[in-house]
């Protein structure tokens, strides 16, 4: 696909979706509450192993829902956490392909059985394969700090991502999302990967944030965007995996800071502890919140709106109902 063709792909499903368009939601959630388990340094990539078929189930509840966007199971998905896990290379990297074949083969069932249905409302949703941060890999919660440490440099970044995006390209998304990018230092890596690489299609890098004013490493989002902004393949910027509550502060800084489109999928607000592995109890946004908020998202200036971990269908259902009827 050439970059052109994808940036227009995107654009348009943006527009038919009335200037804002739903991604999926927590995809580990789903999984689990479909039996999986999932407590594992891979997290939900462990289901590409051991239950393939509940990655598949997953996304079509989620285009089901009414996701125009859906992002693959490959979040903690990496080769060196595959090879730590006794596998071979070309495993790993079949592992990873494989996660990209999953959604599109999901995409392409759910759109031949509705797109001639009289009165339906989906549009064709994209695929996004997803390339969690390097804080991800280290399962340490280290993606809620950006304390890599003083080993981690630029070079080091791009020689841990450079493999995976090859591959997830080779297999063919329509987008590519990096996600909970801690710190200034890995979305310079990841810029400078998609040059590199000389990527075709569309790509969106989003922050976490666990104050609601700066990135987690402390850094100023005046200071990540400003390594954004300059590069003409990332195509869209925002905010993952913060609590929801952040978003619309958020949004309006954003706006100020960039012209590129905005992303936002927050998680409940229910806040995970990265080394006791659990959710620990917290304020959070029922789907009835969501509904009510998303709209405002969208006259903020949100392009795309999903949600993150501990989110549901019914999440993006309430999401997309909210959308579409006040667009």
């Amino acid at each position: 696909m050439g970059f052109e063709k994808g940036m227009s792909l995107l654009e348009d499903l943006i527009e038919k979706a009335g200037g804002c368009a739903v991604m999926d939601g927590g995809f580990a959630t789903q999984l689990e509450s479909h039996g999986a388990s999932i407590n594992d340094p891979l997290w939900s990539a462990l289901c590409l192993i051991k239950d393939p078929h509940l990655i598949k189930q997953v996304h079509l509840e989620y285009l089901e829902a009414g996701a125009d966007i859906l992002v693959t199971s490959s979040y903690q998905a990496t080769i060196p956490g595959f090879l730590s896990r006794g596998l071979s290379l070309e495993e790993g990297e079949t592992l990873l392909k494989k996660s990209v074949k999953l959604a599109v083969e999901a995409r392409d069932k759910f759109w031949d059985s509705t797109r001639s249905v009289p009165g339906n409302r989906y549009n064709r949703a994209l695929v996004a394969a997803s390339i969690g941060s390097y804080g991800a890999y280290l399962a340490d919660g280290s993606e809620y700090s950006g304390c890599y440490g003083p080993d981690v440099n630029l070079v080091k970044l791009k020689d841990f991502h450079r493999r995976r995006l090859q591959v997830l390209v080779e297999a063919g998304p329509d987008l590519l999302a990096f996600e909970t990018i801690p710190n200034k230092l890995e979305a310079q890596a990841c810029v400078e990967l998609l040059e590199e690489e000389n990527i075709q299609i569309p790509s969106w890098i989003c922050f976490s944030s666990v104050n609601g004013n700066n990135a987690p490493s402390g850094e100023s989002f005046k200071e990540c965007f400003d390594v954004l902004n300059k590069s003409t393949r990332v195509n869209a910027v925002g905010i993952n995996c913060a609590p929801p509550h952040f978003i619309e502060s958020l949004l309006c800084k954003f706006k100020e800071l960039t012209t590129k489109a905005i992303v936002v999928y927050p998680n409940s607000g229910e806040i995970w502890d990265g080394r006791a592995k659990k959710w620990k109890p917290s304020k959070c946004f029922g789907d009835d919140t969501f509904e009510v908020v998303a709209p405002r998202w969208r006259d903020l200036g949100a392009k795309i709106i999903g949600g993150c971990c501990r989110t549901t269908p019914s999440t993006i259902r309430a999401i997309s109902k909210a959308l579409k009827e006040t667009s």
